[in-house]
């Protein structure tokens, strides 16, 4: 299984609530190294996703901070591996004390994206919705935030599922007629069949088409303004912006 990874979830800047994340084999118990529930029960005892309060320690077992945490035990996490959060004031100071104690107590740094790249690898994402976390993170406007949203919807998914699943079922069919080409197979006639692969081609190529737009949505358009000198160039700079 997995080694547990810990990473700090949130902004390194002085903000109201800052989290630690975790993921990975064992990551409940190693958590509860340096995590005392106000209860004083185990962390493995809580249930799926429901906050509860307690005392984050530092590596040298000083409490640090009063913090609210949650599992979630796999697969029914966001990485499909038992997770923990810990949801604490939002100092840079704690925040580093904290993943510092989490690294001294059974923890792997999380590098860039691993959360995601872990999910992917469990099955709980595939590329288009991974890919639109960022955009989602990185939105800058209401059409970015729709974009990146429809795609982590699964709008794009379901797309390619259907035409995989429509050519799937055409190189079955294909593999059935050489194995028994004297039978009446259904939906393997010469016209069906090249309907088929048409109606996948041409919706292939309407998802291509939208790219380019999708680009400049996400990115913008790089644009210089060029002109002889009092035109008005520097009039439509201030304007625009």
């Amino acid at each position: 299984m997995a080694h547990p990874i810990a990473a700090i979830a949130t902004g390194l800047v002085r903000s109201g609530i800052g989290i630690l994340r975790m993921s990975g084999n064992g990551c409940i118990d190693f958590a509860g190294r340096v995590f005392t529930l106000s209860s004083g029960q185990s962390l493995s005892v809580l249930p799926d996703r429901k906050l509860a309060r307690g005392t984050l320690f530092d590596a040298q077992g000083r409490p640090i901070d009063e913090a609210m945490v949650f599992v979630s035990h796999a697969p029914h996490s966001y990485t499909g591996e038992d997770t923990v959060e810990f949801q604490c004031h939002g100092s840079p100071a704690v925040l580093t004390a904290g993943l510092s104690a989490l690294l001294s107590n059974g923890f792997h740094q999380a590098g860039p994206g691993e959360f995601t790249k872990r999910a992917f690898l469990n099955g709980k994402t595939d590329l288009a919705r991974a890919e639109s976390i960022m955009g989602l993170i990185s939105a800058k406007n209401e059409s970015q935030l729709r974009l990146s949203r429809a795609a982590h919807l699964g709008r794009i998914s379901e797309k390619i599922d259907g035409i995989i699943s429509r050519l799937t079922s055409a190189d079955a069919a294909i593999a059935v007629y050489s194995d028994y080409p004297d039978e009446e197979i259904e939906g393997l006639d010469r016209e069906s069949f090249l309907s088929l692969l048409k109606a996948c081609a041409d919706e292939t190529e309407q998802m291509l088409s939208t790219y380019n737009a999708g680009r400049v949505l996400r990115e913008g358009i790089e644009t210089v303004i060029v002109g002889k000198p009092n035109v008005g160039k520097s009039t439509l700079m201030n304007m625009l912006s």
